[in-house]
């Protein structure tokens, strides 16, 4: 019997993904429909675990008077974050060596306290450097232990060209596992301003030097 009801649940778990995808708004009615009864049984676990899936984005900036070639000595640098992120204070390595995979960085903010305004918390994480690649432009990093409630994110910054011109586009694309008490529309809006900072203020100082 028990064998019996993993098969039809996963025979179920089939149909829902084909359905749902397919007709996503005829799956909504499923539920009391008589031809489906058994759906009535599984459909919240099975729009439990959609909810569930892993979050996924990717943010741009387009920066039109700095070439990758000057932009990349600020990203490959990845322990200088708190120069370029707002609202970043510290970031700093942590553990491995600079410019390596395996190079960990710990980065914090002050913050109010959600339990008491008139008093501050840290909110702080570690990140590990994956990969880096100074011929492409492009570098990847997980985040570790942290106190804002990351899980299984992973991130990949990388500087592409803008064809005739002198300017280059930055991209931040980002995987993570869904963070309780955010959307993952709150997440990509994080992403999207932070970058857009970081982008002007990159453009800015590359201006400075010239």
């Amino acid at each position: 019997m028990v064998i019996r009801r993993l098969i039809d649940l996963v025979i179920i778990t089939c149909t829902w993904k084909i359905l749902n995808h397919t007709f996503p708004f005829y799956v909504l009615s499923l539920s009391p429909h008589p031809t489906f009864p058994f759906l009535s049984l599984y459909l919240p676990f099975l729009m439990a675990e959609e909810t569930q899936s892993k979050w996924e984005g990717k943010a741009t900036t387009e920066l039109k008077s700095a070439r990758p070639d000057q932009i990349w000595p600020f990203l490959e640098d990845f322990c200088s974050l708190h120069k370029w992120m707002p609202g970043l204070d510290t970031c700093y390595q942590a553990e491995g060596v600079k410019g390596q995979p395996g190079l960990i960085r710990y980065c914090a903010s002050t913050v109010p306290s959600p339990e008491n305004p008139d008093q501050t918390a840290v909110k702080w994480v570690k990140e590990k450097l994956l990969t880096i690649d100074p011929i492409n432009h492009r570098f990847s990093y997980e985040v570790l232990e942290n106190n804002i409630g990351f899980n299984s994110y992973v991130a990949t910054i990388k500087l592409l060209p803008i064809d005739g011109g002198g300017g280059c586009l930055i991209e931040w694309s980002f995987g993570c596992d869904p963070i309780q008490g955010w959307r993952l529309e709150d997440l990509a809006s994080y992403i999207d301003s932070s970058l857009q900072f970081m982008g002007k203020k990159m453009e800015d100082a590359v201006q400075n030097t010239a």
